[in-house]
């Protein structure tokens, strides 16, 4: 989302929180009166409660973890207090003209008690909690982000071109040796009587010729490439050619092109020549056409 779009969510999203607490401040003026509130604390006790639901909120996204859980519960727990402020509201007419008994808040006892204490310690729970969030939030320290590695890919590249020999050699993972003890051996077959075998004629050896060691070239089945400069001596040689060969060639190359396509770039590539020697060749050309045409 652009700047722009944000700006208007954002805006957005104050507009409705202002006239929801509009909506909301005239239920919770109208209780903390039966309560037993005076003009200004009246006025201020909306401020309480909601504000502390927006301070809670701006905590959960501040924080993090176990913190966030408790900012989250927070929130929460007051959405709930002024959402039933604002129904007991709404089913004591009374209220609206503040006609309504001093801390008489429902007909039935044990109701009317839970809905005083829960509007009496609103103000309270809203010091202790919202202290707490901010201690929470001045704390916080985000986790660092760990930056990217640089040359990752170049230094996995080196460490592939490594020879065998530059790699670090393993240490071979030791043998454990069974020390235990081996059975004794046993004589088999001293009671039968073995027999006569058939006399087997001699063999005479046959004489072979001794190889003679030599040293022989290890071969490698990998292809080594090129590690330094290749000598003159062992490149091809290559025939320079002189400028009236390179016309003559530029001039059969580019006979039929026309004057749009004749470039210092495409005689560069037709003839395979320097972009010094296309450039002249260029301008050659375009004035043997103009002298042509002419």
């Amino acid at each position: 989302m652009n700047r722009k779009g944000k700006i208007l969510l954002i805006t957005a999203l104050v507009a409705v929180v202002g006239m929801a607490f509009r909506v909301s401040w005239n239920a919770l003026r109208d209780i903390a009166g039966a309560v037993g509130a005076d003009a200004t604390a009246a006025t201020l006790y909306p401020f309480v409660v909601d504000g502390l639901m927006a301070l809670a909120l701006v905590a959960t996204l501040v924080l993090a973890g176990r913190d966030r859980t408790f900012a989250l519960r927070v929130l929460g727990t007051y959405t709930l207090a002024s959402l039933v402020l604002n129904y007991v509201h709404g089913l004591v007419p009374d209220l609206h003209g503040r006609t309504v008994d001093w801390g008489r808040l429902a007909d039935w006892d044990p109701a009317n008690w839970a809905l005083v204490l829960l509007a009496t310690s609103l103000p309270v729970g809203s010091i202790y909690f919202g202290s707490d969030l901010v201690a929470k939030v001045l704390h916080h320290r985000p986790a660092p982000i760990a930056p990217p590695t640089e040359n990752t890919e170049e230094s996995s590249e080196i460490m592939s071109n490594r020879s065998t020999v530059d790699l670090p050699e393993s240490t071979p993972q030791a043998v454990a040796v069974n020390r235990g003890a081996m059975p004794t051996p046993v004589l088999v077959g001293f009671l039968k009587s073995a027999l006569p075998l058939k006399p087997v004629p001699a063999i005479e050896p046959t004489p072979v010729a001794s190889i003679e060691p030599r040293a022989v070239a290890a071969e490698s089945t990998r292809s080594r490439r090129a590690t330094g400069r290749v000598p003159d001596a062992a490149r091809s040689p290559r025939l320079k050619r002189t400028p009236e060969q390179l016309l003559d060639e530029a001039r059969a190359a580019t006979a039929d092109w026309p004057d749009a396509k004749l470039t210092a770039e495409g005689i560069r590539l037709a003839v395979h020549t320097s972009p010094k020697n296309a450039r002249t060749l260029r301008e050659a050309l375009r004035a043997e056409r103009a002298a042509a045409v002419a």
